[in-house]
């Protein structure tokens, strides 16, 4: 049994669908949540400079005694998951491969789509990590640039003629070379699955990054050792880069739960 609490961010609210996942898979474990509101979004930026940002965002969540971090970012995990994981000394699960092993087990005409962050699109993570699994499965991605800072607005319900006609256009492609699997490649996105879903059809199934990994979490916590007590409901602590208040607006809505004078704003670049 390990009571300490587990570390999960992303650049923004997106990592907020793999907290509600963490609440119903892991609902005993406490956990440290950071969103890097200030520098939102990750996907357009350089390698380097994602880098950069992780390992200040890792090493913040890790002036808290951790057992574990959760990458709940497609753009950290796509370019910079390995080399966090050599720097640090502690479990570090990221959105790729759980996601990955999903989508192989339920596509069935082997046709596989994912839309994600231009950097997790041009880093090729997924198409490798899909044909080392299956390598008869046709790949097909989409970068979609603007859906995080529409997500990150408040944009991201079904009935929004904004953000239903930039899905569409992303979508439309992808469904015409007939998938049957769509795997959302950012955290961000499942707070758009009635909008995609809407666009997709019941013929697509939808598979969330931020699920899969958090089911990942569970059976790495599970081997080593490290669950907490089962008997007990865990805490949740958010911490960000910018405004609170604007954090936290958007993420009771998400998460309904009020979060009002509960997110702490701090100095990312004090990392």
């Amino acid at each position: 049994m390990d009571m300490r609490p587990i570390g999960v961010f992303d650049s923004g609210l997106g990592g907020l669908t793999a907290v509600r996942s963490l609440w119903r898979i892991l609902p005993e474990e406490d956990l440290i949540y950071f969103g890097d509101t200030a520098r939102v979004p990750y996907g357009g930026r350089s390698r380097e400079t994602i880098l950069k940002y992780a390992r200040q965002d890792v090493r913040f969540l890790r002036s808290f005694d951790l057992k574990a971090i959760l990458i709940a970012c497609g753009t950290v995990t796509t370019t910079s998951l390995s080399t966090l994981q050599s720097e640090n000394d502690l479990p570090m699960v990221g959105v790729v491969e759980p996601t990955c092993r999903r989508a192989a087990l339920v596509t069935k005409n082997k046709r596989v789509g994912m839309i994600a962050t231009s950097a997790s699109v041009r880093s090729g993570a997924y198409e490798a990590a899909l044909h080392r699994l299956d390598p008869e499965i046709a790949v097909t991605c989409r970068a979609c640039p603007l859906l995080v800072p529409l997500v990150e607005a408040g944009r991201f319900r079904p009935g929004d003629i904004v953000i239903e006609t930039v899905v569409r256009e992303y979508l439309e492609p992808l469904l015409e070379t007939g998938v049957d699997t769509l795997i959302l490649g950012c955290t961000h996105y499942p707070l758009l699955t009635g909008v995609i879903a809407g666009v997709c059809g019941p013929g697509v199934e939808l598979v969330s990054a931020g699920e899969e990994s958090a089911f990942e979490l569970k059976r790495l916590l599970k081997a080593g050792g490290l669950r907490a007590d089962e008997n007990r409901r865990g805490e949740t602590a958010f911490y960000v880069s910018d405004q609170a208040d604007d954090f936290e607006h958007t993420a009771s809505l998400f998460l309904q739960e009020d979060l009002r004078h509960s997110a702490r704003r701090i100095d990312i670049e004090q990392y």
